[in-house]
């Protein structure tokens, strides 16, 4: 059989499925059938490839491809030469949670790839914080706004020769800094605003806050409201791949805040004993200048 350019590739998908598909979602398909084994795109990203040529053709050439958009947040793309079936969208979006659903690890399962990833990219090391172990008296919905799923601790001593470190405990300068997770399984448009500022609540009181995910929409529409928000709200975004750890990435920079809101940290402390541990183990490991591991989530392959 001939190989298969994009274009091609991309029609034969939409062929067989019969209804419009996002750029990514014509890729899983033709990786789930073996069809990008006849395809002639090469690279790490060959999704992308598709991605982004289907927005530009469908936005510059709309005349003249075999493509059009249907919809927005996320743009599906269809087959110009096919009948177009109806009441199509509720049945895709049916399929597309499902099948997120049965793929990607439960939630609390992701926390052992952000505790590696964030040790080896800051180092912070990192501790689960329980919502059930939260005071009685507040909701589930209410701990989940309060107090984020991780949070963690960066100590400048295990960098610093120790003369300066007790200076800068001294002098009262920054000998720690103080990181809040916020994760999801996912993050796409149907979730993404509740997602994000569920992060900016959890993170208020720390000097770096994070959306953490194990699988984020690359759709360039999702991915530039994305970093708008990040921008504007100072939140940063990591991407986990929990098929090869060496590839999560921090796809958007938290900005890092100067000060500790104590009050708040004195709240959630006072509120769930998973907090009141940690800020225990980090003042010990100042203390004696070490880190104790047994006080953090474990960290594979350190």
């Amino acid at each position: 059989m001939a190989k298969l350019g994009w274009r091609q590739l991309a029609i034969k998908v939409i062929e067989e499925v019969g209804y419009p598909l996002t750029g990514a979602e014509i890729w899983e398909y033709a990786v789930e059938k073996g069809l990008d084994k006849l395809s002639t795109l090469q690279g790490k990203t060959p999704d992308a490839t598709i991605i982004s040529t289907l927005y530009w053709e469908t936005k510059h050439k709309p005349d003249e491809t075999e493509f059009f958009r249907i919809g927005s947040r996320p743009t599906r793309f269809f087959v110009k030469s096919l009948n177009l079936p109806p009441k199509w969208q509720s049945t895709i979006e049916k399929k597309i949670e499902q099948k997120t659903e049965q793929q990607l690890p439960k939630e609390r399962e992701l926390h052992k790839y952000l505790s590696q990833f964030a040790y080896f990219r800051f180092p912070v090391y990192t501790k689960t914080i329980r919502h059930e172990k939260s005071k009685k008296g507040h909701s589930r919905k209410e701990n989940q706004w309060l107090h984020p799923d991780l949070i963690g601790a960066q100590f400048f001593f295990e960098s610093w020769h120790p003369s300066i470190s007790q200076l800068a405990q001294v002098t009262g300068s920054e000998v720690v800094r103080f990181y809040s997770f916020e994760m999801k399984r996912s993050l796409s448009f149907g979730n993404l605003r509740e997602s994000f500022f569920q992060a900016v609540s959890n993170s208020s009181w720390a000097h770096e806050g994070y959306l953490v995910a194990a699988s984020i929409s690359n759709e360039p529409e999702f991915q530039s409201e994305l970093e708008r928000l990040s921008t504007a709200f100072g939140i940063g975004v990591i991407l986990l791949d929990i098929e090869d750890r060496d590839a999560s990435r921090v796809l958007y920079p938290a900005r890092p805040k100067n000060e500790i809101d104590w009050d708040t940290l004195n709240k959630l402390a006072d509120l769930n004993s998973d907090v009141s541990d940690f800020l225990n183990r980090v003042s010990n490991d100042m203390k004696i200048q070490e880190v104790r591991l047994d006080g953090y989530d474990k960290i594979e392959g350190s």
